[in-house]
């Protein structure tokens, strides 16, 4: 009987629990992977589907035109996102560098863009107008354009978003902007877009009025409905009551009517010339009643409430809070920082993406001026009720710093480089 030895794995050689996994992860067919060109013709997305969305984007339009609380939303939105700001130069030049690049980019802001009237407008209304799009539409792009003597970027020209469509070309995703006469293709240097929420779902963005257009026209119903009924119901109206008085005995028929006549008379007259503050003073056999809906009050406040829950869902579905936009139901204070707080960590997210393309235009303005330095833009979201907290975190900030180098835990070159910062 000959014995075997059981065979060492060797250095090169995995284990045996090794290669099990290993069999169990390779492939058992030849090429089971497919290339880029057979993936996307299976993922082909029809045309039509992209171009479905400008229908959508009128509604959006629509309805921030002719809906207040929508139309508030976006105002909100956009104001919040379009801070000032202000670009920066990351340089290790000269000063003289720096304070040329500085003063090209103040140029670029008061011409960057230019109004309906062909007037420079500058940054603060490019600002707006790109987040409104941005929010609204869910897109906003458009083409940078230099001086005829290429010494710099003249300014930057917005397109429609309506027109902007998606090629169907899978294996070369690129944008399109259609024209009256001519289809132009957006994969150029010169063309930039932001996309609010992009996704395989939606490669042209995703609008904040995505979930309203529902619940805006129950709300809008619900207006018209109260406009109705309260058209119906006409102003509210006292009714004035008079018992005649009994007949006296042996009284005649026609003393009788004129007592009763005089009685009823004189009772109008006072009515009517009762000021707001005078109080009518009759007999007990005198009733005065309301005319209106009944009960009134209480068909107001159901009214309220549900106007107030359609608003606040369209607030839910712009991802924004009923105070945000002027609706006080009673929250306290720090509740209500809280959520601004919630809402500016979205602004600055979307403001990430947004200096990113005012980046890359000035330091095109850079380079085309010969200038070998880049810029960074910064937005300023402080707001003067936060100057106390800012000015304690800024301090407790400075005091572990100082700390720290005392401790010896860090040099004098590291406590300069993180002071900086602080500032």
């Amino acid at each position: 009987m000959k014995l075997f030895k059981r065979k060492k794995p060797s250095q090169t050689e995995a284990p045996p629990g090794v290669q099990r996994l290993a069999t169990k992860a390779r492939p058992s067919a030849k090429s089971p992977y497919q290339t880029m060109e057979r993936i996307g013709a299976m993922l082909k997305m029809s045309p039509a589907e992209v171009r479905s969305g400008r229908y959508r984007t009128m509604l959006y339009r629509f309805l921030c035109d002719n809906i207040p609380v929508v139309n508030s939303c976006i105002w909100t939105w956009s104001r919040l996102a379009a801070a000032p700001g202000a670009f920066r130069i990351e340089a290790s030049g000269s000063d003289h560098l720096v304070e040329r690049a500085r003063q090209r980019l103040e140029e670029l802001t008061r011409s960057i863009y230019l109004d309906a009237g062909g007037q420079s407008a500058g940054l603060p209304a490019f600002l707006v107008d790109m987040f409104r799009s941005l929010f609204r539409d869910g897109i906003f792009g458009g083409f940078v354009t230099v001086k005829s003597d290429a010494s710099g970027v003249q300014q930057f020209v917005p397109v429609d978003s309506i027109d902007i469509s998606l090629g169907d070309d899978p294996m070369k995703r690129s944008l399109l902007l259609e024209m009256e006469d001519r289809t132009i293709n957006l994969s150029r240097p010169d063309f930039r877009h932001l996309s609010l929420s992009a996704g395989v779902e939606s490669p042209l963005g995703q609008s904040v009025l995505q979930s309203v257009p529902f619940v805006s026209y129950i709300e809008q119903q619900l207006i018209d409905d109260m406009r109705r009924t309260s058209h119906n119901a006409g102003f509210h109206r006292l009714h004035v009551k008079i018992n005649p008085p009994e007949r006296m005995a042996g009284e005649s028929d026609s003393a009788y009517t004129d007592r009763i006549n005089g009685y009823f008379d004189s009772t109008v007259s006072m009515i009517r010339s009762c000021e707001v503050d005078d109080n009518p003073v009759t007999w007990d056999n005198v009733a005065i009643e309301y005319i209106g809906p009944q009960p009134g009050r209480g068909g107001t406040n159901n009214w309220f409430y549900n106007h107030r829950a359609m608003v606040e869902e369209i607030c839910a579905g712009t991802h924004l809070a009923p105070f945000l936009l002027g609706y006080s139901y009673g929250d306290t204070t720090t509740w209500s920082s809280f959520k601004f707080d919630v809402v500016m960590r979205q602004v600055r997210s979307v403001q990430a993406e947004a200096a990113q393309l005012l980046e890359w235009i000035g330091n095109i303005d850079l380079a085309l001026a010969g200038l070998d330095v880049q810029c960074r833009f910064v937005f300023d979201n402080s707001f003067a009720y936060q100057a106390g907290d800012l000015a304690t975190i800024q301090a407790q900030r400075t005091d572990s710093l100082l700390k720290l180098r005392q401790a010896g835990l860090i040099d004098d070159e590291t406590a300069r480089a993180r002071a900086g910062e602080l500032l």
